[in-house]
This record gives C-alpha cells, structure tokens and sequence, in this order.
C-alpha cells in the first residue's frame, strides 16, 4: 500500500515538474474562454470555429499563408449578430509564442493605434491587436460608430482575458531612431515576408528560417525614405554564411566589400557583427548608412 502510494506521489511530483519546465506560453488555453458571449447587445448565435495550419484555407483563402508563415497553432472564429445591426466576427489565433505574435501583428500596420492590448491597429471596421502568444482580428461587416464601439469594448475584453503580457523581441530595440518611422517596423522569419515589404530577391539569399529572427525598420528624411534590415542568426559562423550569400547574389560587382552605389543613385550597405547582419537599403548617402550601423554596433 504504502509503495502504491509512493508511486502515485512520485507521478504527480514528475507531473508537476513537467508541468513547470513548460514555457508559460506553451500551456494549452481553451480559446473560447477568452472570447466574451456577448457584448453592446451583439450576441455569439452560432457554434465556434476552429482551424488548424491544414485546414485555415477552409475559412481564409490565400491569407492563410501570412498566418502559417508565423506558424499559428490554432484559430478560433466566433460570429455574433444583433438584430438590424451588422455582423461582428471575432477571429482569435493562437500564435504558440509572443515573437510569432507580435510578428504576424507587424504584417499589416496601416491604421490607428486605439490602445487595446501590446500594440492595436484600426481601420474601416477592422481592429487588430496582439498580446501575450495571441493575435486578435475583430471585424465589422459595416462601419458605423456603434460597431466601432462594440468592437473597441470587445477588443477590451479580450486583452484583459489574455493575462501574460508578452513582450516585443529585443532585436526590434536595436534601431537608430532618429528619422525612424516608428508605426512602421516588421518583424518576421521569412523571406517571402521580406519581400512584401522590400522585395531583396527571389531565392531566400539571406538565408531566413525558424533559427533566424529578422525586423525591418523604414526611414524617412528629407522627403527620402530608405529601410534597415537586422538579421540575427543562432551563432556567427551562419551569419558569416549568410553574409557572402547576400554580397555574392546581391552586390556582385561591388568595387568595395559590402557597400554599392545603386542605378538610381541611392546606396545599399552590408556588415557583418557577430551573429548580426546589418543591411541598409536605398540609403541616400554612403556615410548615412555608416553612421545607422555603427549606432547599432553600440546598442548591440
């Protein structure tokens, strides 16, 4: 009896200690109780749906890709509907971790910050916010001061039912900030996300992936505008790799490592630091660029 005991205590104990290594994102969440049964009179009237990376094609065709891109886990849309009013649709993902989260939200910034969770953008009837391992769609089928509240409060709601705050990857802390557009930052891990931003080349040369986490920040000054690229890699020898992939196919003719003048007059330049690459784009002036990435040498 007594040795039964022991193992039954013994399980329990291992159970706990697994339970506690886990990251605190990584902790299953029952989607639907984040999400209120109603709110400003609009009531859920129809079951939830859930997706899946396999099967969100069945509800947003196409998109699909951005959100599997930042390897969303699950999607859970609940529909709610007062009578004579718009339809509001509550699209709620489970981005498994904060940097996939704050990612996606970087995706498409266009809008206004209403201050709902980590970071909110709203336009037309659509807002969208990130918190914690969750990013948040709330639509309005119509637009109308009543939907806007409706779906300011659900907003609200919601990122107070997400209790871990989450925080932004340091890597974005990294740029210069004067002439930065700071409403303009995109965080990602993939190159076709890069090039819906700034289009660099068709084959992924900069050798993006799960282990690499990249940001770009776009610039403005005098009328100018002009981007900076941060690569961190998981140790230097793979930046190093990446770094002669991006000079070999990039900036072949180059008469200087690193550094060209472009057809249009404007400066591209490349450097290395540690396990970080540096690359800014479009840059009115060579000395410009030099002094962004020295600046980022003594934040790194």
């Amino acid at each position: 009896m007594k040795k039964a005991a022991l193992g039954v205590m013994l399980l329990l104990f291992i159970g706990g200690l697994e339970f506690m290594c886990k990251s605190p994102e990584k902790v299953e969440t029952n989607l639907g109780s984040l999400l209120p049964e109603e709110i400003n009179g609009w009531k859920a009237r129809e079951k939830d749906k859930v997706f899946d990376p396999e099967t969100i094609f069945d509800y947003i065709d196409g998109a699909g890709e951005i959100y599997r891109a930042y390897n969303f886990k699950k999607l859970l849309a609940r529909n709610f509907s007062k009578q004579g009013k718009p339809g509001i649709i509550a699209d709620l993902f489970d981005m498994e971790s904060s940097r996939n989260a704050f990612g996606v939200f970087t995706y498409d910034l266009d809008g206004e910050d209403v201050g709902v969770g980590k970071g909110s953008t709203y336009k037309g009837g659509l807002l969208s916010f990130w918190k914690g391992r969750f990013f948040v769609s709330l639509y309005a089928e119509e637009e109308t001061d009543e939907t806007r509240d409706a779906l300011l409060a659900l907003g609200k709601k919601v990122a107070f039912s997400i209790k871990k705050e989450g925080e932004k990857p340091r890597i974005v802390s990294l740029f210069p900030r004067e002439h930065l557009f700071e409403e303009r930052i995109h965080y990602f891990f993939n190159h076709i996300i890069l090039n819906y931003h700034f289009f660099v080349a068709d084959e992924n040369i900069l050798l993006l992936g799960e282990q690499t986490e990249a940001t770009l920040g776009i610039y403005r000054e005098n009328d100018e505008k002009y981007y900076l690229l941060l690569v961190r890699y998981p140790e230097a020898g793979k930046a190093s790799v990446a770094y002669n992939s991006f000079i070999n196919a990039y900036m072949p003719d180059a008469l200087e490592p690193g550094i060209v003048q472009t057809e249009d007059l404007k400066w591209t330049v490349a450097k290395l630091k540690e396990d970080l690459l540096i690359i800014v784009f479009d840059v009115p002036t060579g000395s410009r660029a030099k002094e962004m990435i020295e600046e980022i040498g003594k934040n790194k």
